[in-house]
This record gives structure tokens, sequence and C-alpha cells, in this order.
């Protein structure tokens, strides 16, 4: 049976913002813990990862900040917490990686996206360095010339 290539259909949510703020140098893939009301919630839809981050505390990385918005029929007999901490599943190689990158080398891991995949959510990482002002600027800088520039070739 051939493998289903990831489409946008299977896509949660995407964090924009976090391309714009941070040089992404490498990307991981990681599973979430989730509960039950979560999951529902995520089929529907309802999830914020714009001022989500995520931190490594006792040799394990957390989820801090993502808001998961609880469905009104799936959850009439718990109190869900939206914004509650929530535990990321990576391989120890992997984790041992990003404890020396954040500690030693002082990168930041940044939430991207989460999406399904084989039914699963998955949330992609980025190990990325902050943007100073004048960063965002030339990369704005950048996009509006590549605009311009296709714009003239366009007309020819």
């Amino acid at each position: 049976m051939a493998k289903k290539p990831k489409t946008s259909d299977n896509t949660i949510a995407i964090n924009r913002k976090a391309r714009h703020d941070f040089f992404i140098e490498e990307d991981y893939e990681a599973g979430i813990a989730l509960e039950g009301w979560e999951v529902k919630s995520l089929r529907d839809g309802h999830l914020q990862l714009q001022e989500s981050y995520v931190l490594i505390r006792d040799a394990q990385a957390w989820l801090f900040g993502a808001h998961i918005s609880p469905l009104s029929t799936a959850s009439t007999h718990i109190h869900p917490q939206q914004t509650r901490t929530r535990r990321l599943l990576l391989h120890r190689r992997e984790l041992d990686k990003l404890i020396g990158a954040v500690e030693r080398r002082g990168y930041t891991l940044v939430p991207l996206s989460m999406y399904w995949l084989r039914g699963r959510a998955k949330l992609k990482i980025g190990l990325g360095r902050g943007k100073k002002q004048f960063d965002k600027r030339a990369a704005e800088k950048d996009r509006d010339w590549k605009r311009e520039k296709q714009r003239i070739l366009k007309g020819r």
C-alpha cells in the first residue's frame, strides 16, 4: 500500500509568526500527550499556537501556552484547562541534541505547526535563533523586491 502524502488537509494549525520572529535552522517532529477532549477539539480545528513555546525541563520537552478550546458537546463532565502544559514525545537522542543546542548554544525551540500523521497529532518544532528588528526589515525588503520583480517580469 502506498504511503499517503502529507497534504494541507492534515494540518491543524500553523504558527505563521514563528518564521517572522526566528531564523529556523532545524525542524523536529514530536508526538504530543493529549487528553480525549483535546483530540476531539483538534479534529474540529480548535487550536492556537501563536503565543506558545517549548521548554526543556527535567530532560523532557514541554509545550506551554498552546490554546485548545474545548467543544461544548465533548467536555460536559470534565473541567478542561485550555492552556495546560503538554508533554512532547521525542526520542532520547533528539532530546539530548536539543538540550545541548538550547543550553550551550543559546537556541530557542518554537512550535511551527501541528498536523495529523496516520491518525496521531504531531507537532513540528523549529530550532532557531531570534531575529533582531533590522533582520525583520531586511527580510521584508527582500520579499517586497521579489514580489516587484515578479510583477515586472509578468508585465513583459
